[in-house]
């Protein structure tokens, strides 16, 4: 398999060196160069495996000629023995036709474990074979950055900086990321928004010079190997409902677009997806996209569900570049125009036909609180902030009735306790093995949003790692 730039002047990588390189040199995001398809008889040929399984069969493809199936299968299996519920990825019924998978039983409670937890894993068996280490600097609007910590910490090869928005993380988020202690992690606390803490690590990565001499690598998911991951339970849900022989739609609370994506690189595979839901809180600059096709920056509001307090989606870049007929250059000129004037209009024609696959439904606050209540007296779940967006918009999409909706919750309630217990009444408990995580000692250091002494604090934490 090999891999190319979404604005067409990178190398073509394999997917080893692409792991590796997390952001493409000319600004891009890695995309496999064709997308591998799957059978109606290979995906029915699924049913009935254990999760790992089906997501080493799922994964394969992309790791073709870098590391053989049975490599990859135990990295995959190790990766989710771990998580806390049997099935790893639980499907539960909401309505008559109406599903939610529950992403939250890995360790840091979020559906970033799901990839994360296996980038770890990848990285090291990666460096090993080059002999190399590796620095991670990544941005997190809360769950990345536990579930990347969680992943990376205490690995040989591996160093990791995670920065964060200063204010604007759960009390529990926040904890996640800055209780772990090891010594190959650091948090920074940047004083600015998620999309500085992402414009600074973009701008270290596009610093060559920098990003060579450091061997920079990165987990948030313009790293294609947190896509590919992410890909395996769509088809897990699907499988499960019936594929191939049923279609499904999907409904995901979205901030940065990768999850959504992976779903949207499942249906390119030839899993049999309908419509993609995307759920957006007062932050709802892709709900606009998808109501006017103008993409159009706003100020970022904090809210209830600050993982999708967010208003430049990195991956709807790999979007547009498959929109766009795979044209670097038409990518390039448009991602550029957006991040010079905070606008940008995709052509009608491609618009159109993005419109035919997607649509955006918003929930503010009160709406989601709204949400949140509903759903817990009608059905018995409690959902965090993020999930019931997501759930609340597959109600709001009106679909076929017949054909399954799922719901991807995305975080455990226990993560966001205030917003469950204003909504709700009930305040949840963290699971056991973080029961004592209030009691816990803290390590991050504050930081003012200037990418210059973002840059010095990375290499003074190197320089002290040699």
């Amino acid at each position: 398999m090999k891999y190319v730039s979404t604005r067409g002047a990178a190398p073509v990588l394999d997917f080893d060196d692409v792991l590796l390189a997390g952001l493409a040199r000319d600004g891009g995001l890695y995309v496999p160069a064709t997308w591998p398809v799957f059978t109606p008889e290979q995906i029915r040929a699924l049913r009935g495996l254990p999760y790992d399984q089906l997501a080493t069969k799922v994964m394969a493809p992309f790791v073709a000629g870098c590391m053989t199936e049975a490599e990859l299968a135990a990295m995959v299996k190790d990766t989710y023995a771990g998580f806390t519920h049997p099935a790893v990825a639980p499907l539960k019924q909401l309505g008559a036709n109406q599903w939610v998978l529950e992403l939250f039983h890995g360790p840091t409670l979020a559906f970033k474990d799901y990839a994360l937890q296996l980038v770890g894993r990848l990285f090291d068996h990666v460096l090993k074979k080059k002999g190399q280490r590796t620095l991670i600097v990544g941005a997190t609007s809360g769950d990345t950055g536990s579930a990347a910590i969680e992943a990376c910490r205490d690995r040989d090869a591996v160093d990791i900086v995670i920065l964060h928005p200063k204010g604007r993380t759960s009390d529990v988020q926040r904890r996640q990321m800055t209780t772990v202690l090891s010594s190959n992690v650091r948090n920074l606390a940047v004083e600015g928004t998620f999309d500085d803490c992402q414009d600074m690590v973009k701008a270290l990565f596009n610093d060559h010079a920098f990003r060579d001499q450091y061997n920079l690598s990165a987990v948030n998911s313009i790293n294609w190997a947190r896509i590919m991951a992410q890909v395996a339970y769509y088809f897990w849900a699907a499988v499960s409902l019936g594929s191939p022989d049923v279609s499904i739609s999907v409904s995901v609370p979205t901030g940065n677009f990768g999850n959504v994506f992976a779903g949207y690189v499942a249906k390119q595979m030839g899993l049999p997806v309908d419509r993609f839901v995307v759920g957006s809180n007062s932050n709802d600059i892709l709900t606009r996209f998808f109501e006017t096709g103008k993409m159009v920056a706003d100020g970022v509001s904090p809210t209830l569900s600050p993982s999708m307090d967010i208003q430049v989606s990195s991956n709807f870049e790999r979007l547009v570049f498959d929109f766009l007929g795979r044209e670097g250059a038409a990518v390039d000129r448009l991602m550029t125009e957006f991040r010079t004037t905070g606008t940008m209009a995709m052509p009608q024609g491609a618009w159109t036909a993005m419109r035919e696959l997607f649509e955006g439904h918003r929930f503010d606050d009160e709406a989601t609180l709204g949400l949140m209540r509903s759903l817990k007296a009608t059905t018995g779940e409690t959902l965090d902030p993020h999930s019931a967006i997501g759930a609340g918009a597959g109600l709001a999409a009106k679909l076929n009735p017949s054909s399954p909706m799922v719901a991807l919750a995305t975080a455990h309630p226990a993560k966001f306790p205030d917003a469950v217990e204003k909504a709700t009444g009930v305040r949840p408990g963290l699971p056991p093995h973080l029961a004592d995580l209030f009691e816990r000692p803290e390590r991050l250091d504050v930081i003012a949003n200037d990418i210059a002494a973002v840059r010095n604090y990375v290499i003074d934490f190197v320089k002290g790692r040699s």
